[in-house]
C-alpha cells in the first residue's frame, strides 16, 4: 500500500481513484498512462515553471508539451523557463517524478490544460512516483485554485 502523502490528504473529501503502478525512472507520465493502461490525453504531468523569482505549475497531458510561450502568457508573464529541478522539489515538496499539484508545501500559481477542461476524470500525480489520482479536472482546479488555459503543443 502506498503511503499517505500530503496530496492524498488534500483530496480527502473529494471523490477520486488512487491508482498504483511500477514507478521508472523516467518519462514519468508517459510511464504511468502505459502502466494504467489510460489514454495519455487524460494523463496530466505536473511541470514547474519559472520566472525571474517565481514558479508557477503546469498541469499538461503527457500526449502533448507544454509550451512555455502560452504559460508564460497566461500567467502575465514576460517569458517561462523550466524551473531549476532541485527548486522545483523545494517548492513543492515532492521529488521530480512525483511531483503533485497537489498539497505542495508553497501555494504556487497553478495552470491546467484547456484540453482537459470537459473530460469526466483526468489523472495525476499523488506525491511519489507510482502514484496516481483521479478525479474530475474541475475539482483538481477547484483543490488547486488553478484556472484552465491553453498551454499544451501536440
Amino acid at each position: 500500500m502506498a503511503e499517505k502523502t500530503r496530496a492524498l490528504t488534500a483530496l480527502h473529501n473529494t471523490e477520486h481513484d488512487v491508482l498504483t503502478y511500477s514507478p521508472s525512472q523516467d518519462h514519468f507520465g508517459e510511464h504511468a498512462a502505459v502502466e494504467l493502461g489510460l489514454d495519455p490525453a487524460a494523463v496530466l504531468k505536473t511541470l514547474v515553471i519559472a520566472h525571474e523569482r517565481d514558479l508557477a505549475i503546469c498541469c499538461v497531458p503527457v500526449a502533448g508539451h507544454l509550451s512555455l510561450k502560452a504559460a508564460a502568457k497566461a500567467l502575465g508573464w514576460k517569458r517561462a523557463e523550466m524551473a531549476d529541478p532541485a527548486k522545483a522539489q523545494r517548492a513543492t515538496g515532492y521529488v521530480v517524478g512525483g511531483i503533485s499539484p497537489l498539497g505542495t508545501l508553497h501555494a504556487l500559481p497553478t495552470l491546467i490544460d484547456a484540453s482537459v477542461a470537459d473530460l469526466p476524470a483526468i489523472t495525476v500525480s499523488a506525491g511519489q512516483r507510482g502514484l496516481s489520482a483521479r478525479l474530475r479536472p474541475a475539482d483538481l482546479a477547484a483543490l488547486t485554485g488553478a484556472r484552465f488555459a491553453p498551454i499544451s503543443v501536440p
